[in-house]
């Protein structure tokens, strides 16, 4: 979860197929035919634009492809990103990564600009205040909470800017297109995760502490409607107990409250359904504290941190979900660019559509596809993408877990 930016510019006719197909800590609830898109090549100048997810790589090449629309384009891009706390990645790889986006799909770096709010909804908006001001026509916001997403959007629709809600749906909101990670899948991928683990693990009968991320993040709901999907119907035969279900936070400190109260209150739990690699580290450095061993109390995560990837690798986290940010990023600037130009993005990009269910509107999207890493496939997803180094990842005790897992 981290910092974004993008745009794009000119040539001759260019015709690129893309069908973005990617990846795994967030976001959309329904995946069908996108409203709005169209799947014809986008005429700009003499020049032809059609991209589509699936030629998003890692080395950000089909960025080139936008130049024709930045060119015909006008006005800047601001990135409005919402904190340090809730996930790393803002910092370590969105904002990086959207800048890179932007800088190849032909934009100056007087063209766009990349914020973070620091965690303070005032910042936010008044960051998206002055972007207005100083000339952005689209903004590409995560929110950090609906309310002032909500105010961001009518006061960007009041100026005529286009506003791209970027992994976090704003609910109630007017925002004219979404980008994330399929969130309801992340949930079931982290389902999925807990029973593969505690069927490995030999946990015979799970007794489950169920925890959520903050109630006001429809990501945490999508993501519980995910789990829950997955856990519902071992808790309905009696093979799963769910012991608790706290109210939920993104908050470590907080998540870990949560789970030292509800572990004294009830002996019998065993097991621990986390929904991101953040929250799960302090649980987990609890549980070593109380003499728990590795492989026996099943713990889930998201985002593929470094600390997550570590516990993974010590037996102590069942897996996490990894979601390639660099394709979130590049499909968020490349909607930008169109927007900017003032075309409709193809169906090729717009690949599918999510309930606003305070709105009660469906909003265009691009749904990316999250994975679930294990010991098995570390080396060939998140180190293989550079998402961690060997370096950061193989250090001292898990130098030789690592190399058990081929990961050198």
């Amino acid at each position: 979860m981290i910092p974004t930016v993008r745009k794009g510019a000119v040539v001759a006719s260019v015709s690129l197929a893309l069908c973005l197909a990617a990846a795994a800590c967030s976001s959309s609830s329904t995946s069908s035919a996108p409203s709005g898109g169209t799947s014809s090549p986008t005429a700009t100048g003499g020049a032809t634009v059609s991209i589509s997810v699936a030629q998003f790589e890692r080395n950000f090449a089909a960025m080139a492809a936008l130049k024709p629309l930045t060119a015909a384009g006008k006005g800047n891009v601001a990135v409005l990103l919402p904190d340090t706390v809730t996930s790393a990645r803002y910092v370590q790889f969105d904002a990086p990564y959207l800048t890179e986006s932007l800088t190849k799909a032909g934009l100056s770096s007087s063209q766009f600009t990349v914020q973070n709010a620091q965690g303070s909804d005032q910042t936010e908006l008044s960051d998206a205040q002055t972007a207005i001001t100083k000339g952005a026509t689209v903004l590409i916001m995560d929110p950090i909470d609906s309310g002032v997403g909500a105010q961001i959007e009518t006061y960007a629709k009041s100026h005529g800017v286009a506003v791209i809600n970027y992994d976090r749906l704003t609910l109630g909101g007017s925002r004219q297109y979404y980008v994330s990670f399929n969130n309801v899948l992340v949930g079931t991928k982290i389902g999925q995760g807990f029973a593969a683990c505690a069927a490995s693990w030999h946990v015979s009968k799970p007794n489950v502490l169920v925890m959520k991320g903050d109630p006001t993040d429809n990501n945490a709901t999508l993501f519980a409607q995910g789990y829950l999907g997955v856990l519902n119907p071992f808790f309905s035969d009696g093979k799963y107990v769910k012991v608790a279900e706290p109210a939920g936070t993104w908050t470590p400190s907080v998540a870990l409250s949560e789970f030292q109260q509800n572990f004294t209150a009830h002996k019998n739990i065993n097991s621990v359904l986390t929904p991101n690699d953040a929250n799960a580290a302090p649980i987990i450095h609890y549980l070593q504290t109380q003499g728990v061993k590795a492989k026996t109390f099943p713990v889930t995560g998201q985002d593929a941190t470094t600390i997550g990837l570590q516990n993974i690798l010590a037996g102590y986290q069942c897996g996490t979900v990894y979601k390639p940010i660099y394709l979130e990023a590049q499909a968020a600037v490349a909607l930008a660019i169109y927007l900017r130009a003032g075309k409709t993005p193809p169906s090729s990009l717009v690949n599918g559509a999510t309930q606003d269910t305070k709105a009660n509107v469906s909003v265009p999207s691009v749904l990316l596809t999250p994975k679930w890493v294990t010991t098995a496939n570390m080396a060939s997803t998140v180190v293989a993408d550079k998402f961690v180094t060997v370096g950061q990842l193989c250090v001292g005790q898990y130098t030789q877990l690592c190399k058990t897992a081929g990961i050198s």
